[in-house]
């Protein structure tokens, strides 16, 4: 696919985005119905499949051949990511954030083509922040995105490697429970956040410290800006990290496997990853080093 097509996409889920966060920003979460899927930290609204609805619509107006999708709509064994142009969408990243009325959640629209993150816009309604990305075109952040040029709307500010990592005694690690909380993974998690944040008399890494704000798409954002250094995720699915995923490619950051098995190239429907941000040198070695922290534990996600 060229640039300008690339550009229109682009250019199309940015709108979709800020009708969507209209959408979402009109809601009153106390007010809305609520239900589950897995259990009651797997929370769905009404609002979740509204949105969806709206960018499934404005995105098969626009882009009538391409595949879509959506958290709301997909079929476990059915739906899959293929070559083809495909919106991999999730209309609201943060849902349980979204119903305490947390203001960390946001819209994720992402792009793949031959199974690669290709565009992707991530925006948080609340914050009105926007988070963007094609694929050879750069990422950028823009605060106050929303509003018309001139009133107050901030600068596409260009993401990019900041200074060197200096290993994981020095990280700001986001991390996730997720709505599994029994079994094996959960364990693993556990273990893990434990070997991140003891002190190194204890046997840990000593890790800055440890976040969880309630978005994948949201921390790959902040892994992309710098915020974060890395962030480790098991349990997720295409539609939390693909436009994340993209953006955080085109700061420069990378993406890696989240087990110690040594693959430095994950699919993007791989369940299991680890971002690291953009940085002048250095990134080998701290994924080299997150592996071997999981490898001391013996710990390896399954899916």
């Amino acid at each position: 696919m060229d640039g300008a097509e690339l550009q229109k996409i682009h250019d199309t889920l940015v709108s979709v985005a800020f009708e969507a966060g209209r959408m979402i920003l009109a809601a009153n979460p106390s007010d809305i119905a609520q239900g589950s899927k897995l259990n009651s930290t797997d929370i769905v609204t009404e609002t979740d499949q509204a949105v969806e609805r709206l960018v499934s619509s404005r995105l098969s107006s626009h882009f009538p051949d391409f595949l879509f999708v959506g958290e709301e709509t997909y079929q476990p064994g059915v739906t899959k990511i293929t070559d083809a142009p495909t919106f991999i969408v999730d209309p609201i990243d943060g849902t349980t954030n979204f119903v305490h009325g947390f203001p960390h959640a946001c819209i994720s629209l992402g792009f793949s083509y031959q199974r690669t993150p290709t565009v992707g816009v991530v925006y948080n309604p609340f914050l009105d922040v926007l988070y963007t990305g094609i694929k050879g075109g750069g990422g950028y952040m823009q605060r106050n995105a929303s509003l018309p040029p001139g009133s107050g709307q901030g600068p596409k500010i260009k993401l990019g490697p900041k200074p060197p990592l200096q290993g994981l005694g020095a990280a700001l690690v986001g991390v996730e429970w997720g709505s599994l909380r029994d079994g094996e993974n959960f364990e693993l998690k556990a273990r893990t956040f434990r070997a991140l944040a003891a002190s190194k008399e204890n046997g840990g890494s000593m890790v800055h410290s440890l976040r969880s704000l309630g978005s994948a798409a949201l921390n790959l954002c902040a892994v992309a800006a710098g915020q974060l250094d890395l962030y480790w995720e098991g349990g997720c699915y295409a539609w939390d990290v693909a436009a994340g995923w993209c953006i955080l490619n085109e700061a420069g950051g990378i993406m890696v496997s989240g087990n110690p098995d040594g693959n430095w190239d994950p699919e993007l429907d791989s369940r299991i990853y680890l971002a690291i941000r953009p940085a002048q040198g250095g990134q080998k070695e701290i994924v080299e080093e997150f592996w071997a922290v999981l490898k001391g534990g013996m710990m390896e996600y399954k899916h």
